[in-house]
Protein backbone atom coordinates (compact mmCIF):
# COMPACT_ATOMS: atom_id res chain seq x y z
CA UNK A 1 0.00 0.00 0.00
CA UNK A 2 1.36 3.46 -0.15
CA UNK A 3 2.79 5.14 1.98
CA UNK A 4 3.05 9.35 2.37
CA UNK A 5 5.17 11.82 4.84
CA UNK A 6 3.98 15.38 5.20
CA UNK A 7 6.81 17.10 7.22
CA UNK A 8 6.56 21.27 8.00
CA UNK A 9 9.75 23.48 7.96
CA UNK A 10 10.47 27.35 8.95
CA UNK A 11 13.30 29.19 7.22
CA UNK A 12 15.03 30.64 10.12
CA UNK A 13 14.64 34.34 10.34
CA UNK A 14 17.04 36.48 8.15
CA UNK A 15 18.04 33.30 5.73
CA UNK A 16 17.07 33.96 2.25
CA UNK A 17 14.23 31.85 0.96
CA UNK A 18 15.38 31.70 -2.46
CA UNK A 19 18.82 30.50 -1.91
CA UNK A 20 17.41 27.56 0.50
CA UNK A 21 14.64 26.51 -1.60
CA UNK A 22 17.74 26.37 -4.18
CA UNK A 23 19.41 23.79 -2.35
CA UNK A 24 15.96 22.11 -1.13
CA UNK A 25 15.51 21.67 -5.56
CA UNK A 26 18.76 20.71 -6.36
CA UNK A 27 19.86 18.48 -3.46
CA UNK A 28 17.13 17.04 -0.90
CA UNK A 29 14.27 16.41 -3.56
CA UNK A 30 16.65 14.23 -5.78
CA UNK A 31 18.13 12.44 -3.03
CA UNK A 32 14.89 11.87 -1.65
CA UNK A 33 13.52 10.04 -5.68
CA UNK A 34 17.04 8.32 -5.56
CA UNK A 35 15.85 6.87 -2.11
CA UNK A 36 12.59 5.08 -3.69
CA UNK A 37 10.36 8.24 -3.27
CA UNK A 38 7.44 8.32 -6.63
CA UNK A 39 6.95 12.04 -6.05
CA UNK A 40 7.73 15.11 -3.97
CA UNK A 41 5.95 18.55 -3.63
CA UNK A 42 6.97 21.27 -1.52
CA UNK A 43 4.26 23.90 -0.67
CA UNK A 44 5.32 27.32 0.25
CA UNK A 45 2.95 27.88 2.98
CA UNK A 46 3.85 31.46 4.30
CA UNK A 47 6.84 34.23 4.17
CA UNK A 48 9.41 31.67 6.07
CA UNK A 49 7.57 28.08 5.89
CA UNK A 50 6.94 25.25 3.69
CA UNK A 51 5.61 21.84 3.85
CA UNK A 52 6.70 18.65 2.01
CA UNK A 53 4.97 15.62 1.13
CA UNK A 54 6.95 13.03 -0.25
CA UNK A 55 4.89 9.54 -1.59
CA UNK A 56 6.58 6.20 -1.12
CA UNK A 57 5.28 2.92 -2.68
CA UNK A 58 4.88 1.18 0.37
CA UNK A 59 5.98 2.02 4.22
CA UNK A 60 9.13 -0.79 3.53
CA UNK A 61 10.45 1.88 0.60
CA UNK A 62 9.86 4.77 3.50
CA UNK A 63 11.35 2.60 6.56
CA UNK A 64 14.32 1.93 5.01
CA UNK A 65 15.12 5.21 3.21
CA UNK A 66 14.18 6.37 7.38
CA UNK A 67 17.96 6.12 8.40
CA UNK A 68 19.33 8.17 5.57
CA UNK A 69 16.43 10.85 5.22
CA UNK A 70 17.04 11.72 9.53
CA UNK A 71 21.03 12.33 9.11
CA UNK A 72 20.05 14.76 6.44
CA UNK A 73 17.61 16.07 8.67
CA UNK A 74 20.66 17.05 10.80
CA UNK A 75 22.16 18.54 8.60
CA UNK A 76 19.62 20.92 7.60
CA UNK A 77 19.48 23.02 10.25
CA UNK A 78 23.03 25.02 9.19
CA UNK A 79 23.23 23.80 5.37
CA UNK A 80 19.72 25.25 4.53
CA UNK A 81 19.09 27.30 7.56
CA UNK A 82 15.62 25.56 8.17
CA UNK A 83 13.96 23.77 10.79
CA UNK A 84 11.08 20.63 10.83
CA UNK A 85 8.51 22.05 12.55
CA UNK A 86 6.19 19.20 12.20
CA UNK A 87 6.04 15.50 11.16
CA UNK A 88 3.24 13.12 10.03
CA UNK A 89 2.84 10.48 8.26
CA UNK A 90 0.83 6.62 6.97
CA UNK A 91 -0.54 4.68 4.72
CA UNK A 92 -2.21 5.87 1.42
CA UNK A 93 -5.95 5.12 1.88
CA UNK A 94 -8.05 7.14 -0.41
CA UNK A 95 -7.25 9.03 -3.56
CA UNK A 96 -8.72 10.53 -7.02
Amino acid sequence: MRYATITTWEVMDGADFDLTMERVRKKRLPALKELGAERVQVIRTSDRTIAAISEWPDKTTRDTAKEFIERVRKEVRTEDHSRMTGEMLGEVVAEV
